[in-house]
Formats: C-alpha cells, sequence, structure tokens
C-alpha cells in the first residue's frame, strides 16, 4: 500500500507569550481494495466520523449501509460516497431485528458492524447530570450499541456467515481515564463489553476491537477542519476523523485478525498514565 496523501497542518500557539507553529503531518493510505466482500452497517454513518469511515470503506471495496436518525442526512451523504442507507434510531431498540434483517437483504448478507452513534452532552460535573440527560446517553451510547450488536450477532448465525465476522465499536479516549459524567462512564462501559463479546466469540469468528479517538472534529465537539486544528492538549490539536477512519477500516481488514478485544486509543498517547505527569 502507498500513502495517498499527506497534509501537513500548521498549528499557532502560545508558548511563553509568543506564537510558535507546530505540524500535524497527516497520512492516508492509497486504496487497495483491503474490504473486498464487506458488507459493513454503520450507526451514527451520516456525518462526522461515521461518514468518514463510510467514506473509506467505500473506497477500500466495501459494500456500505449508512444508519442514524436524520433520514435527509443520510440520503445526502449516500448519494456523496455511493452507499446505502437505512433510517435508525438507537434509542429504539424494539426496531433493531427489522433493521438488521432489512439492512441484510440491501447489503446481500451482512458481515460487519459498525457501532459509532453516540451523544455526549457535554454537563459542566457530576451535579450538573439530571435523569434525563444520564438516561440519554446510557441509551445511545452504551444500551442501543449491546442490542444491536446482539441482533447482528444473531442474524450472523442465523444465515450461517462465512469468513470472519468484524464488530466494532466507537470508544473514546475518556473511557481511558476516570470519569463522573455520563459520557465517560458509557465509554468506559463499552470497553468491557468490547472485551467480553471479544473473548466470548473468536472461535465462532467474531473479531471485534474499538478506536478510541481523542477530541476529534464533528458537529458535537466543534473545531475547524479547514485548518485550525488548535485544541488544549498534549499535543495541541485536534484530530481529524480521515485519521480515526484509517485506523477502523485496518480493524475491519482481514490483515488485522490477530486482533481481537483491543481498545485502539487515538491520540498520541495523550492518556498514558507517565509517572513524570
Amino acid at each position: 500500500m502507498g500513502i495517498k496523501s499527506k497534509i501537513k497542518h500548521s498549528i499557532s500557539f502560545l508558548l511563553h507569550g509568543e506564537a510558535k507553529p507546530i505540524y500535524a503531518n497527516i497520512h492516508y493510505l492509497a486504496p487497495n481494495e483491503h474490504l473486498k466482500d464487506k458488507k459493513i452497517v454503520i450507526t451514527g454513518g451520516g456525518r462526522g466520523l461515521g461518514f468518514a469511515m463510510a467514506k473509506k470503506f467505500v473506497s477500500e471495496g466495501a459494500k456500505v449501509l449508512i444508519a442514524g436518525r436524520n433520514e435527509q442526512t443520510l440520503k445526502q451523504s449516500a448519494s456523496e460516497i455511493n452507499c446505502l442507507y437505512l433510517p435508525l434510531d438507537v434509542q429504539d431498540t424494539s426496531s433493531f431485528k427489522g433493521f438488521i434483517d432489512k439492512a441484510d437483504k440491501m447489503l446481500g448478507g451482512i458481515n460487519c458492524l459498525v457501532n459509532n452513534a453516540g451523544i455526549s452532552l457535554h454537563e459542566e460535573g457530576f451535579l450538573a447530570v439530571s435523569p434525563k440527560q444520564f438516561d440519554s446517553q446510557i441509551d445511545t451510547n452504551l444500551r442501543g450499541c449491546f442490542f444491536l450488536t446482539q441482533a447482528f450477532i444473531e442474524k450472523c448465525n442465523e444465515t450461517h456467515v462465512e469468513g470472519t465476522k468484524k464488530i466494532l465499536f466507537t470508544s473514546s479516549e475518556t473511557s481511558m481515564t476516570v470519569d463522573e459524567r455520563p459520557y465517560g462512564l458509557t465509554k468506559a462501559a463499552l470497553n468491557s463489553l468490547v472485551q467480553g463479546l471479544a473473548y466470548r466469540y473468536v472461535n465462532e469468528g467474531y473479531r471485534i476491537n474499538a478506536v478510541a479517538p481523542g477530541v476529534t472534529i464533528s458537529d458535537m465537539v466543534g473545531g475547524d477542519a479547514n485548518g485550525d486544528l488548535r485544541y488544549g492538549n498534549i499535543t495541541h490539536r485536534y484530530y481529524l476523523p480521515e485519521e480515526v477512519a484509517e485506523v477502523a477500516a485496518f480493524l475491519l481488514s482481514d490483515a488485522s485478525n490477530c486482533l481481537n478485544g483491543q481498545i485502539l486509543v487515538c491520540n498520541e498517547g495523550k492518556t498514558i498514565n507517565a509517572r513524570w505527569k
């Protein structure tokens, strides 16, 4: 595989009162059809990281179906990258079996699931969290992933899918640190689910992993994808969804079959608990 493109973002930040440029060297692998024969459903696929994943997967030869609540957004995004779409509210678990059945027919046999849909309500702290906010994030980030994965595995078992089945979750760097807010709690629980499922189903041909991005440009977190990537963390920048999509594509490819139950944190080591911090 070759390097498709190299983008150098110049980022300025203040250090002891002076503006100092730093650079983010971002590389994308050239498409090589290493997702050929993969038939992938992506929740939250109409925009942000989910859309970047869908676009990358299509470029790698996969047949892709994006899902989300806003049908108009899905329709526009699917037309742009030439993939399929189906509306889905991940809080409505009663719809999951019908959704998976229909996605399976549209794709001609589903064999990959990407649980990407998620929300963060950015509460100021523990005392600012209401039961409604708590339930909404639990239902979207954890409960929905749990039961959609259940429906996917049941479908694969029912149809006797051949080859390796892949399930990918979108976790977060917050899952690697303590948190008192629902978003962080859901992502920590998600990591446990990923590893529990990976261990249980490895001998049935499943490979189950997660990407855990740092703060990535999206409608949910903000940022400027047109060049200003400044953010107050150890690397001084936001990440681009396309960077994380590269990692996701590798995890869905058969080149990663030796990886199972792994949480790949995409933040250049920001959350490493170094003793000299």
